[in-house]
């Protein structure tokens, strides 16, 4: 390979990992509560989360108690519709905020996986508070220069009810 073909392909590994770590900022962005309201929060929000998502998406919970709470989600409007239903107008949270760490990116040609553990701020409608640990697992893929999310899979590591001692979840 010469030196000009490495130095592009080190560069197109670098624009993709950038790249991806501003589409997950973007999605979660979009899954924070509160956030400001568009005129019409559920049809943008829904219209923006679409976006970032491929065609043949998929997004899951993986381990059983995850599993059985988030399920399965196939193609790109379902898994939208899915992850905007716990967002405004639905009064499911009154606060709802994520952080990312210990990120990993691994782009090879037009895919890549990332890895992060997300910490969880959550405060219901009912008033309960809870903050989580989960490890988030996301295939992408780069289709027309714009990556998107094709496998997101999610899986809840610890649970504590604010006030309360850590739940340790099995996987």
């Amino acid at each position: 390979m010469s030196e000009l073909a490495n130095l592009q392909q080190r560069l197109a590994v670098l624009e993709g990992e950038s790249q991806v770590r501003r589409l997950m900022a973007r999605y979660m962005d979009l899954c924070d509560v509160p956030r400001n309201a568009p005129a019409s929060p559920s049809l943008e929000i829904t219209a923006e989360l679409t976006a970032l998502f491929s065609e043949d998406a998929i997004w899951e919970g993986i381990g059983r108690e995850t599993a059985q709470t988030f399920g399965h989600h196939q193609g790109r409007a379902a898994v939208a519709a899915f992850v905007a239903a716990y967002l405004p107008p639905s009064p499911h949270f009154s606060l709802n905020l994520h952080y990312l760490t210990s990120e990993m990116i691994r782009v090879e040609g037009e895919g890549a996986r990332g890895q992060w553990i997300m910490q969880q701020i959550s405060t219901y409608a009912d008033g309960r508070s809870e903050l989580f640990g989960t490890r988030l697992d996301i295939d992408f893929r780069c289709i027309d220069g714009n990556w998107l999310i094709s496998h997101f899979r999610t899986q809840r590591l610890f649970q504590q009810p604010l006030g309360a001692p850590r739940e340790v979840l099995s996987a």
